[in-house]
């Protein structure tokens, strides 16, 4: 009989992003990306499919089914088929490989009727980003926040959670998304490590909880570092959002938005073109699809 699993994690937006000094913190949201693997008894053999976007390579993909089997010394028993489907644009900030490598991940041990800890199961994703060269940091923030939802505080290079928050309400998130993408393998680190400091004091303040200004300062500090659009922001900030800045390396820009001011941030948005994705806080944590 064919060993089949299927799961589903979320996305998430920047509110610090680590690449600068390795410490950040990350918001879910409600898009999300589902997989679902099938073993097969041909050792090594992995072939993956991305079928909301089939030009992206599935490296990915492989890498995560390579880490999980590997966890339970059965590389040489399976191979694996694995088709994902997500409504996250990729490359543009929105943590579309974290949350891939978190729903292959679960579903690779759906398919095994395995289970282990959390941690463990967004460290093999971590890993396994790495080793498909997609992050800088290993993305361990995004991969927590797309995880457990709501929103996590980190030290990317320790791999630690220190701290989560539970907003106030699951409030609105408008998204700008340019036409463009832009790879993290492919971004300016070093341009971004010129602002470690400054970054640093950012952390502090979500860590403190005020995590809303904290979004805001970090991506207008990110966007002048990488040449985006500051406007986009502050133009959100000035119709009513909560908070609003570029999310990862960009182009994308997240907004937290009241519910009233929803339709005041999407008019002074349509002005830049691109589209706007409306969607909300995520509370839900990954999980397998039955």
């Amino acid at each position: 009989m064919a060993l089949k699993g299927k799961a589903v994690a979320y996305g998430a937006v920047t509110i610090v992003n680590a690449i600068s000094c390795g410490f950040g913190a990350a918001l879910g949201v409600s898009l999300k990306t589902e997989a679902s693997v099938e073993l097969t008894n041909e050792p090594r053999r992995i072939q993956g499919r991305i079928l909301s976007d089939p030009e992206e390579s599935p490296v990915l993909i492989e890498k995560v089914v390579n880490r999980v089997l590997r966890r339970f010394g059965l590389e040489d028993k399976y191979g694996a088929y694995v088709e994902t489907r997500s409504d996250i644009p990729i490359a543009r900030g929105l943590k579309s490989s974290s949350a891939a490598a978190n729903a292959v991940t679960l579903a690779v041990l759906h398919a095994l009727g395995r289970e282990i800890e959390d941690l463990e199961a967004i460290n093999l994703g971590v890993d396994a980003a790495v080793d498909a060269k997609v992050t800088v940091t290993g993305a361990f923030d995004d991969a927590c926040a797309s995880y457990f939802g709501n929103i996590v505080v980190t030290d990317n290079y320790d791999r630690k959670i220190l701290r989560r928050f539970v907003p106030e309400e699951r409030y609105p998130v408008l998204i700008h998304v340019p036409k463009e993408k832009a790879y993290t393998s492919e971004s300016n680190v070093d341009r971004m490590k010129l602002i470690a400091n400054h970054v640093k004091a950012i952390h502090n303040l979500a860590l403190q909880g005020d995590y809303w200004q904290a979004m805001t300062l970090n991506g207008l500090i990110y966007a002048a570092a990488l040449g985006h659009n500051t406007n986009i922001a502050m133009d959100a900030i000035a119709a009513g959002a909560l908070a609003a800045g570029l999310s990862g390396k960009g182009p994308a820009v997240a907004a937290v938005v009241p519910r009233e001011k929803v339709s005041e941030v999407r008019n002074v948005w349509e002005a830049y073109g691109g589209e706007i994705i409306q969607t909300q806080i995520n509370s839900d944590k990954a999980k397998v699809l039955v």
